[in-house]
């Protein structure tokens, strides 16, 4: 009898650990998902205060720089009609998409031109989508709204302190303290061409800007489809 009752009493225990691990289970992938989500707002956060601080440097007043995320329509109609502009910028000298990445580890070029190789600081290498490539489409949809003599271009920004990004890797894939020397060469490359309409491309541009919380979030769930 006693051993029947320690039989009972450890099942029981067992049973309570089981149900405590199930329902930890989502609760716990809840919290990276969130953990993933707060560094990639961090790393925005950074990188618009550096996209503010060089564009004042190089630009006075005379600039435009969405305040956030931006939701464009780019093809409605199809089965994933909008893109998400981490960050837009419109200055004299051009028009500038940007995609930002806080990764950390070493960036290097992938066998695949899309993708990039992200080596952890523990050795573990994964294929990563190439902002580049992610860019690749909104960059010609801005193009598309403005006027061929205005630049419009792209670029990468790598916002963690603990990213080391190989040599081989394109120009317009930066770290965050790339930025300035970057934009002052576009701007060094747009000397003698007639300047950009700060207010006339920002108009054209948002346009077809989405910005209610139902466009963002339905967004968001295609996105998730899309990548998963």
């Amino acid at each position: 009898m006693f051993f029947e009752m320690l039989v009972a009493v450890g099942g029981y225990h067992v049973f309570r650990a089981i149900k405590r691990r199930s329902r930890s289970g989502p609760r716990s992938a809840h919290r990276a998902k969130r953990s993933s989500d707060d560094i990639g707002a961090a790393g925005e956060a950074l990188a618009q205060a550096k996209l503010r601080t060089t564009l004042r440097w190089l630009c006075g007043d005379n600039f435009y720089l969405h305040e956030g995320t931006l939701l464009i329509e780019h093809a409605p109609g199809t089965a994933f009609p909008t893109a998400e502009i981490d960050h837009l910028a419109i200055t004299p000298f051009g028009v500038f998409v940007f995609e930002t990445k806080n990764w950390s580890g070493r960036i290097a070029p992938s066998n695949c031109t899309a993708m990039l190789t992200r080596i952890a600081p523990n050795g573990k290498a994964d294929e990563r989508r190439s902002p580049i490539e992610q860019n690749r489409s909104k960059i010609r949809f801005v193009r598309e709204q403005l006027p061929a003599i205005w630049p419009v271009a792209g670029a990468g920004l790598f916002v963690s302190a603990e990213v080391v990004l190989h040599p081989e890797l394109s120009t317009d894939l930066m770290a965050l303290d790339d930025l300035p020397h970057w934009l002052r060469s576009k701007r060094a490359e747009h000397t003698g061409r007639s300047a950009v309409d700060v207010a006339k491309a920002r108009e054209a541009v948002l346009m077809y800007a989405d910005t209610s919380t139902e466009g963002f979030m339905a967004h968001k769930v295609r996105a998730q489809r899309l990548y998963r």
